[in-house]
């Protein structure tokens, strides 16, 4: 748990809020009376981690609330999300959300405690997509060329990904299901080992978020071979999308994507000051850097936009779920 200090905030790039110039009107007229907890259900470091810490700092400078950044992970980001679903829709608990918990987990996990209609979207933040890449000695060198290796060749290539149920191994799985293809997937504990493990020449294909694979591809250690969003990638515009790849492939895509959430009960003067405070946080020039830094882009939008985008992903999941035969526990 980490408290954001006022003084040191105001201090910096937070104190230039476009928020100090905007008539309050404009921004909502809802305003919190005691300390903001952001729940991030995921540890210290991560995507989930830096939106959130980014958020409370333009939060406490527009609101000047103390702002308490809780990291509490686990169960693949469920044990936060769940946390944050049993407290009162008053305005000063907000989640920051991603796919695992907030649209694969719905579907995933027999026995979840908490239920969509518990958590109110307000805005996502940003997305940042996947990529897949493989192993220099497979001579692969596209998405094209992968599937007719695969098709001359079945079973003879493995692919690993993060861990089973993790947004890479659903990226993979969806692949091999829209092509009718097949690879032995190998999970990992974790983005890292799969890495190494890719590296190593352990496994020939690896689906990993873009961070950390793409600075390996970049060095030639392995290529690239897609990026899995709709749109090619910023940071690596080289990169085609998988969906340029198939015709079967054509409506391909999948992002990791981190949003704000408030519990069930917030009222709509609390929704819209929040989100338009994520779009001022989305706005300002160093949160820009740090998007640009992490591979991302920003994906600002109403609450109702980010309702139907998070009940079409989870949709979509649940159709790859439900293909795979895939059902865990939360532990």
């Amino acid at each position: 748990m980490t408290h954001l200090s006022r003084r040191r905030l105001l201090g910096g790039a937070a104190a230039l809020s476009a928020a100090a110039i905007l008539p309050r009107s404009a921004l909502g007229d809802w305003r919190p009376t005691e300390t903001i907890r952001i729940i991030v259900p995921a540890s210290a470091g991560g995507s989930t981690d830096v939106m959130g810490r980014l958020l409370g700092q333009q939060l406490q400078a527009a609101w000047g609330q103390s702002i308490v950044v809780e990291n509490r992970s686990g169960g693949g980001g469920t044990i936060g999300t769940a946390e944050a679903a049993r407290q009162k829709g008053d305005g000063h608990t907000i989640l920051v959300g991603n796919p695992g918990p907030n649209a694969i987990a719905y579907s995933i996990f027999k026995n979840l405690s908490y239920k969509p209609d518990q958590l109110l979207p307000v805005s996502n933040m940003i997305r940042i997509p996947n990529i897949v890449a493989a192993h220099p000695t497979t001579g692969l060198k596209s998405i094209s060329e992968l599937i007719a290796f695969l098709k001359a060749n079945p079973d003879k290539l493995t692919y690993g990904s993060s861990g089973v149920g993790q947004s890479p191994h659903l990226t993979g799985a969806w692949f091999l299901q829209l092509t009718g293809l097949k690879m032995t997937h190998v999970p990992f504990r974790g983005a890292g080992p799969a890495l190494q493990a890719a590296l190593a020449g352990d496994i020939q294909v690896l689906f990993d978020n873009l961070y950390p694979s793409l600075p390996q591809v970049q060095d030639g250690k392995l290529t690239g071979l897609a990026v899995t969003a709709a749109e090619r990638s910023d940071q690596a515009p080289q990169l085609p999308t998988v969906r340029e790849s198939a015709p079967e492939l054509d409506k391909f895509d999948v992002s990791s994507w981190f949003g704000v959430f408030l519990p069930k009960g917030a009222s709509p003067e609390i929704v819209t000051a929040l989100n338009q405070q994520i779009r001022l946080v989305l706005a300002r020039d160093d949160v820009k850097k740090n998007i640009a830094a992490m591979g991302a882009r920003a994906d600002y939008g109403t609450p109702q936009q980010f309702q139907q985008f998070v009940e079409a992903e989870t949709a979509k999941f649940k159709g790859i779920i439900d293909r795979e035969g895939l059902q865990m526990e939360v532990k």
